[in-house]
């Protein structure tokens, strides 16, 4: 007997690649697959807003990523202390509104550097329920724990999301020719929306999302909702909020876009990474010096060995990290 449902979907062996300038965008899963490659040594840039949920707020990151907009000081706004930007994440805010201001705009210049190179955009969407700010009619993409008073709480239609994203497509099309993009919805239950109302956002974001791979090429589609709800369907799978997957069901949804989406060369090379990964994480509680010297030189030696077998990969800071290490004991 077969007790749990596979999801079939078409996969594509080098859709993923070492090679690739990939971009995450998106709610908590973004990170989650980020944070996976990046210790898998992919070229990988995540959520220079921070972790954003609703589709119009991650359209609006794209475009100003594009254009290499600045945040002005009228952007921002004082709250408990602390100075917070509409369109970013609250890891962006902070005490002093020039040090916020700052650090804002060095991760939209860091991502618009990097935009004419890349390959792949992974998008995962968290819901379609928006905040719009009352004065302004704004969407913002966190309300930074303001009164609700102050905000009108909106389902997207499709069309909404659709007509959106149509024209950020037209123009990835016309001018990043080699890339595509990855959407995903996210596996994150929004129970605050009430079990029907999430139910509701969810579909409406799925129907977005296949109108968006019907009209263009150039949409990929990757199923982890499908795989949380359908493949994993047993609360040991979630974590202690009973609303985020757990460690195991996240390790479960990346292995299969591993092998849904990574050439065998890729595989190869996301398995010896990893391991000096490990390695570079490795700090002795008590340390002998003798030993920890050869240990961090043996790395060395590794990630020495990794360069020359794949050189268009850059490990230059982990080199100079390993040197620093050993000099200093």
């Amino acid at each position: 007997m077969n007790f749990r449902t596979a999801i079939d979907f078409p996969g594509n062996p080098g859709y993923i690649d070492h090679r690739q300038q990939i971009l995450l965008l998106g709610s908590c899963f973004a990170e989650n697959i980020g944070l996976w490659l990046q210790q898998r040594k992919f070229n990988v840039d995540i959520n220079p807003f921070g972790t954003l949920y609703n589709p119009l707020s991650i359209a609006q990151s794209w475009e100003r990523i594009v254009e290499g907009k600045a945040i002005i000081e009228n952007e921002l706004f004082a709250f408990n202390n602390l100075w917070h930007s509409y369109d970013h994440h609250s890891r962006f805010s902070g005490c002093d509104k020039k040090a916020t201001l700052s650090l804002m705009n060095r991760r939209i210049e860091k991502a618009h550097r990097q935009v004419p190179n890349i390959d792949r955009i992974i998008i995962t969407w968290g819901t379609a329920y928006v905040f719009r700010l009352k004065e302004t009619g704004k969407v913002v993409a966190n309300c930074h724990k303001q009164p609700a008073s102050i905000f009108d709480r909106v389902l997207l239609s499709v069309d909404e999301i659709v007509s959106r994203w149509r024209d950020i497509i037209k123009h990835i099309e016309n001018n990043l020719p080699q890339c595509r993009i990855l959407f995903t919805v996210s596996p994150i239950r929004h129970l605050s929306d009430g079990a029907h109302g999430n139910q509701i956002s969810k579909s409406t974001l799925l129907l977005a999302i296949n109108r968006l791979q019907q009209e263009f090429g150039i949409c990929d589609y990757f199923p982890s909702y499908e795989i949380m709800m359908d493949d994993l369907r047993d609360y040991r799978f979630y974590d202690t909020d009973m609303t985020h997957p757990s460690k195991s069901a996240i390790a479960y949804i990346t292995e299969i876009l591993e092998e849904a989406y990574l050439s065998p060369e890729s595989k190869e090379i996301a398995s010896q990474w990893y391991k000096i990964q490990r390695a570079l994480e490795h700090r002795p509680l008590m340390p002998d010096k003798d030993e920890y010297t050869i240990f961090l030189q043996h790395t060395l030696d590794k990630v020495m060995r990794f360069q020359q077998m794949y050189p268009y990969i850059n490990v230059s800071n982990e080199i100079t990290e390993l040197n620093t290490r050993i000099s200093q004991i």
